[in-house]
């Protein structure tokens, strides 16, 4: 078997960037190519320019740098896809397919894939939202992202490709600002209360959605890539779960911190998609299957989350 190179595309964002890194502790800064259509901040070596439209370019990287696996995380976020929906499905599913092919020609050994709670829709029971339940979403980036998945199963089935897959939450760390989701106030509110001592909110106060702390997710998806074949029952997007909560009740854990935070609800355009997805997740499939388990609740991750970001406002 080939020595473990890993490519990931999208290596730019809010994900990306976190675990790029924790994937370089793992199997060595060398063996993690991170690629994006922007040049990340710092010391990324190595680092690719890759347009993940251009299929030409991908599979050259593939070629060059003896590829056993993709991390494929380049893609449009919910708010920001609702602006431009044919670019969105263009980048998130035209390029999906793309990445399958080139994976499939060149025998890549594992690939990874990034759903999402926006597959859900109004068809979807809101609470305890089971693993197999229908799915209508209402934006194109959940429409995208189930696509994805039915193609994520049908590569697996047809060409026999280990391509392994989570519903992720919304995801809060503080290493990097969000990049234009509907879940991105739960991390810009922990910035303006350090910052200014308040927060306009975009969703309502009572708005409640699943959320999960950077490292429960960094180390959910590592896990997942790591078990064994045997105990990956499912290819088309695990159900992922830690906490769910309202953004009146992050405030409320804010202000046991910082007691003169103040915050307004002023509900725009995201509040429409927030109201369509479910409010809490149930995950037993991913913590029978492959031991998942998270560490992080409401309390503590706000506790980190501060401690973290406080020394840039002090």
């Amino acid at each position: 078997m080939k020595p473990t190179k890993i490519l990931v595309t999208g290596a730019n964002g809010q994900i990306g960037r976190v675990l790029t890194e924790k994937l370089r502790e793992v199997h060595g800064k060398e063996s993690v190519l991170a690629t994006d259509i922007h040049k990340l901040e710092g010391d990324h070596e190595p680092y690719q320019f890759l347009d993940i439209l251009n299929p030409q370019r991908l599979r050259e990287i593939l070629a060059d740098h003896d590829i056993t696996q993709i991390y494929h995380l380049a893609a449009i976020l919910s708010a920001n896809g609702e602006w431009n929906p044919m670019k969105t499905w263009n980048v998130n599913l035209n390029a999906l397919l793309t990445v399958f092919e080139a994976a499939r020609e060149f025998e890549i050994q594992k690939m990874f894939f990034p759903s999402t709670i926006a597959v859900f829709g109004n068809t979807t029971p809101r609470l305890n939202t089971a693993q197999d339940v229908p799915l209508l979403p209402n934006t194109v980036y959940g429409i995208s992202k189930a696509t994805g998945e039915l193609w994520c199963n049908y590569y697996h089935q047809r060409y026999g490709l280990d391509v392994r897959s989570l519903r992720y939450p919304g995801i809060i760390g503080w290493q990097s600002l969000p990049g234009g989701g509907t879940t991105d106030y739960a991390v810009e509110i922990y910035h303006e209360a350090l910052k200014h001592g308040e927060y306009k909110c975009f969703l309502a106060k009572d708005t409640r959605l699943p959320m999960m702390y950077m490292e429960d997710a960094i180390n959910a998806t590592i896990s997942l890539m790591e078990a064994p074949m045997d105990k990956i029952h499912l290819r088309y997007g695990y159900n992922l779960s830690a906490m769910s909560f309202t953004p009146e009740e992050i405030a409320e854990e804010i202000k046991k911190h910082i007691p003169d935070f103040k915050i307004t609800y002023e509900p725009d355009y995201r509040q429409a998609i927030a109201s369509s997805w479910t409010e809490s997740i149930d995950d037993s499939k991913a913590r029978d299957d492959w031991g998942w388990k998270p560490k992080y609740d409401l309390e503590s991750m706000t506790n980190d989350m501060l401690l973290h970001l406080k020394p840039l406002y002090s």
